[in-house]
């Protein structure tokens, strides 16, 4: 097994904490984790991404190579599309259809849109209004990860273990939000 997963948005949507159940879910698996993080300006919206390697083998360096990412999840299209590069020609982008304009050069979302829709596996999934529908409003980091769950190749009952333990510090009311969160990105990502 092995999978070079990119994950990016923008400061305070929750991608570090993606890459933690991700990281867990792996090492309960003993799996090898690599992990790097870029915080981008280190404040809330500001780029943040993260280089995740997984493998039943043992892991060189922690950085994806151009061309050689299975998966991208990004929290915000116009992010998706900078990482776009790094992804195998067999890849997955699972992204968050709304963007985070936080900046005042936002391109059109019409062509971000358009350039997504070239990549060959894409979902493209409303996770903020999903989440405001499921009364998890939260949680849209984790509908995202739902929805990237088979392109990740971790079973569900390994990320929801992971869940459990990630967020155990927080109360069983906000497990049972990312365990259901995490069931609503997975029917949305199927």
């Amino acid at each position: 097994m092995k999978k070079d997963i990119i994950l990016c948005g923008v400061g305070g949507q929750g991608i570090l904490s993606i890459a933690t159940i991700i990281g867990e879910a792996a090492m309960n698996e003993n799996l090898y984790i690599k992990q790097a993080e870029v915080h981008g300006m280190s404040q809330r919206g500001g780029d943040v991404q993260s280089n995740l390697r997984i493998s039943s083998q043992p892991i060189a360096s922690d950085l994806i190579p151009r061309g050689a990412a299975d998966v991208i999840i990004s929290m915000e299209p116009m992010e998706a599309l900078r990482y776009v590069p790094y992804l195998s020609p067999e890849g997955w982008v699972i992204t968050s259809s709304v963007p985070f304009k936080n900046i005042p050069n936002y391109p059109d979302i019409e062509a971000v849109e358009a350039e997504l829709a070239k990549i060959p596996h894409v979902v493209c999934i409303d996770i903020e209004q999903l989440a405001k529908d499921n009364s998890v409003p939260r949680s849209a980091n984790v509908i995202l990860l739902g929805a990237a769950q088979q392109a990740l190749g971790i079973d569900h009952d390994k990320l929801e273990a992971a869940i459990r333990r990630v967020f155990a510090r927080k109360g069983e009311e906000v497990v049972e939000a990312n365990i259901r969160a995490l069931e609503i990105g997975r029917d949305k990502g199927e």
